[in-house]
């Protein structure tokens, strides 16, 4: 299973994107401010990480649905993130509860996701039982 992340949007402390999932549009998201502005997937020069305040660099991810010790419940965690520990796909609604993940919703207010937890738990179940998922962030 593919999903794809698009940016479409980096504000100057947070983004939008549109998640699709095997090339259909499933919700859209919101991350902390982007850093990698060269689209290498490093941070490098200038692109300083900063702890809470930065979305994770583009590239391609590993996907595996474990236990969260911080949420309690199943959720989607990104592997092999460069400079980046327990990132996941979750609700929430703006940027404060991003902490570098990557929140769920709909992005009908400026800033924000709003229809979060429904929209996880959507998601969720698309996602339930699937092996080898990837997602791509571009």
């Amino acid at each position: 299973m593919k999903l794809l992340l698009k940016r479409i949007f980096l504000g100057e402390n947070y983004t939008i994107g549109k998640l699709y999932i095997d090339g259909v549009y499933q919700c859209d998201t919101l991350e902390d401010k982007v850093i990698d502005i060269d689209k290498s997937g490093e941070f490098e020069g200038n692109e300083k990480k900063v702890y809470g305040e930065s979305a994770i660099p583009y590239g391609t991810y590993d996907v595996v649905i474990t236990l969260s010790p911080r949420f309690r419940r199943w959720l989607p965690e990104l592997k092999n993130v460069p400079h980046f520990e327990a990132i996941r796909i979750h609700s929430g609604n703006t940027v404060e509860d991003t902490h570098g993940c990557i929140l769920v919703g709909q992005n009908k207010i400026k800033g924000q996701v709003v229809n979060s937890r429904i929209t996880e738990i959507e998601l969720m179940k698309l996602l339930k039982g699937q092996k080898d998922i990837t997602i791509e962030i571009v």
